[in-house]
């Protein structure tokens, strides 16, 4: 068995877990201690699609959250390895701001969600997973995707694996116009 679900049955015990086997390649691997944002970042754009890194500016990135609350969750990050939200430079903010849009543009071309959470969790008391590297979270929303599965059988369902999910929207991003 993965420790993943063995850590998710110990942290949620009142959750149903639904095992999704394609999964265990991931929760399976030794812990890597790098940042993998500035992994992402930093390596050549040809392993992109291995890194989730969906699309990169001049100062910050999108890249979709390998372990999604709900498919299509994506986070937009600088380069800068900082973990305080006033220690981004103003023109980095900036241009997070501009792929916070734009990211929202893509899910809306490729899932057409019908609402969003967009936010930013600073230290792990505030639900920080990755607490060094500060990214906003762009979350697509849907009417039905907190339904009787989560609230009265406590289990999530991702609808496609996040492999298939990046092809999917750099799909969209190559279509934008």
């Amino acid at each position: 068995m993965s420790l993943k679900p063995k850590l998710l049955r110990e942290t949620f015990p009142q959750l149903d877990l639904i095992d999704a086997p394609w999964r265990h390649k991931y929760f399976d691997l030794p812990k890597d201690e790098r940042c993998f944002i500035c992994h992402a970042i930093h390596a050549a754009p040809r392993h992109d699609a291995k890194n989730l890194l969906l699309a990169r500016g001049e100062r910050a990135i999108i890249i979709l959250n390998r372990y999604p609350y709900t498919m299509g969750a994506l986070m937009v990050a600088p380069f800068a390895h900082v973990g305080d939200y006033r220690e981004i430079d103003d023109q980095a903010h900036s241009e997070m701001n501009r792929l916070v849009k734009r990211a929202m543009n893509i899910l809306d071309a490729a899932l057409q969600p019908k609402a969003y959470n967009i936010g930013v969790n600073q230290g792990v008391a505030a639900g920080a997973g990755l607490k060094d590297h500060l990214h906003i979270h762009v979350v697509p929303r849907w009417a039905a995707d907190t339904n009787f599965m989560t609230t009265i059988g406590k289990t999530r369902i991702l609808a496609q694996d996040v492999d298939g999910m990046y092809k999917r929207l750099k799909k969209t991003l190559k279509n934008e116009t």
